[in-house]
């Protein structure tokens, strides 16, 4: 149980598992925006609570100004003028305005000198000011300094009795933020504990979702394990995502193919083991004939003689072809790739079977459209040109005839072998290059055939990336088609086989 855990721990770690991906992605797609969240939320308060308090002390400084205004705080009033409020009412409510707000306000007037400093350090001093001068210039300014724990701001002092209003003063003003951080600290506080909390949930959903999510990819592994292990070998289903529906679905078709080859492996090593076993049981019963004849005639020795060398180049034929068909399977086999004259080849080919041809009374005509040269394995090409013609002169009719063509075009070239013979029937199309398939079992019999010929020129086309193709009507004659690259690079598309 402890190792099981630790394994699913280890895979859950490991960046390469979907499951940990999962659990990352939901972790981060959940905490992130709680982060962002909650920092936008803190960061538009403190924006929020500077705004409004710093229009708050305006307010209350622009009540004051008035008052200074109506007070002739400047002396900016004719001579005789009065009014109800006192200079030390003014002084007061400046006091209250700084001790209510933690900080400090300096009265100064249109000579830039201090009037009054709440903090009494500055008065009857010049202070010269960016900030003061753009007030004077009609500018008011407000800063923040989250640095260093205060607000500082610019509060124009406008006489109102004058056309378009004079600027007479300027009430420079730092207040504390010591309120403000204090609350942004419980807030941040309470926050961290909700997102704390949240990060809790969304670590469980996490796990959750990362375990659920990727239980039918478990599933299916299972069940691949399970057809690996040999405990069943039917088809399985888990149609949960289309993800494991694709994977199983591509999974199940391997498999079926696997059948195929497994029965087709087996069906093979059966008709090996029969096609070998013939020749064996002719010779045998044979020379079993031959000895039990102690004075037979040395004519029948003789004829029993070419029977029996008949089976061993029999056998000797399917060993060769076997063979063969063995070295075209092996997908390492490389091509000893020439370039080579495919009319000249063509010629050759057909000056060596056109004795076989006369013999059987078939006429052979080859018909080149155009010169071809092409990048090839000229063993293998021999190998694929005589096949086909050897076997449309065998199983012709006796004063037929064979077609052979040869054509090319930018890219491939092609070589066609047509005759006149039996044909193939049409449930018999799709059978023709299994290895020892015979259409005509007593007829292949009667002309030698091994059924592995078709087999080994498939083998050699695919070799060259090429395509076979057949049209064929029983009683009427076939058509094979072999369709090669030019080049050896080339072969897009290559491998068809009809």
């Amino acid at each position: 149980m402890i190792d099981k855990i630790g394994g699913e721990l280890r895979r859950l770690l490991s960046l390469r598992s979907l499951q940990a991906r999962i659990f990352i992605i939901v972790l981060a797609a959940g905490l992130l925006p709680s982060v962002i969240v909650r920092c936008g939320i803190l960061d538009n308060y403190e924006e929020q609570s500077v705004q409004n308090r710093i229009s708050t002390v305006r307010n209350q400084l622009l009540i004051v100004g008035n008052h200074l205004i109506s007070n002739n705080y400047f002396n900016t009033k004719p001579e005789g003028y009065s009014s109800s409020v006192s200079k030390d009412v003014i002084n007061a409510e400046l006091e209250m305005i700084s001790n209510l707000y933690e900080g400090r306000v300096m009265i100064i007037d249109s000579s830039l000198k201090v009037v009054r400093d709440t903090y009494d350090i500055s008065e009857g001093k010049t202070i010269i000011s960016e900030e003061v001068i753009k007030c004077f210039q009609g500018t008011d300014m407000s800063n923040y300094d989250s640095d260093h724990g205060y607000i500082e701001m610019t509060t124009p002092i406008i006489d109102t009795s004058v056309n378009n209003g004079e600027i007479v003063g300027v009430m420079l003003t730092s207040i504390s933020n010591d309120a403000i951080v204090a609350m942004l600290d419980i807030l941040n506080r309470k926050s961290v504990i909700l997102q704390n909390l949240v990060l809790v949930v969304i670590l469980a959903m996490a796990v959750i979702l990362s375990v659920v999510l990727t239980r039918p990819f478990n599933r299916v592994t299972k069940a691949i394990s399970e057809v690996k292990a040999g405990y069943t070998d039917e088809s399985i289903s888990v149609p949960d995502y289309a993800e494991t529906a694709h994977i199983v679905e591509a999974f199940n078709q391997l498999l079926t193919r696997m059948r195929l080859l497994d029965n087709s492996r087996q069906e093979f090593v059966e008709n090996v083991s029969h096609e070998l076993k013939t020749p064996m049981a002719a010779i045998k019963v044979l020379a079993d004939s031959l000895l039990a004849q102690r004075e037979a005639p040395a004519e029948l020795y003789r004829e029993f003689l070419e029977d029996i060398v008949s089976e061993i180049d029999r056998e000797n034929q399917i060993i060769t072809d076997l063979l063969a068909l063995v070295k075209m399977d092996k997908k390492a086999q490389e091509l000893n790739i020439v370039s080579l004259n495919i009319n000249d080849l063509a010629e050759l080919i057909l000056k060596r079977l056109r004795p076989l041809a006369r013999k059987k009374d078939v006429e052979v005509v080859f018909e080149s459209m155009r010169p071809v040269v092409a990048e090839v394995d000229e063993v293998k090409l021999t190998l694929i040109m005589t096949n086909l013609v050897e076997n449309a002169i065998k199983y012709n009719r006796e004063h037929g005839w064979v077609k052979v063509e040869l054509d090319a075009d930018h890219q491939f070239f092609t070589f066609r072998v047509s005759d006149s013979g039996l044909g193939i029937p049409e449930d018999a199309l799709a059978h023709i290059y299994e290895r020892f398939y015979r259409v005509d079992k007593s007829h292949s019999r009667e002309i030698g055939g091994t059924g592995l010929g078709l087999a080994i020129t498939r083998g050699a086309v695919l070799m060259h990336r090429g395509a076979i193709t057949v049209t064929s009507v029983e009683g009427e004659g076939s058509s094979f088609t072999v369709k090669i690259p030019l080049s050896s690079k080339a072969g897009s598309g290559a491998g068809l086989v009809s």
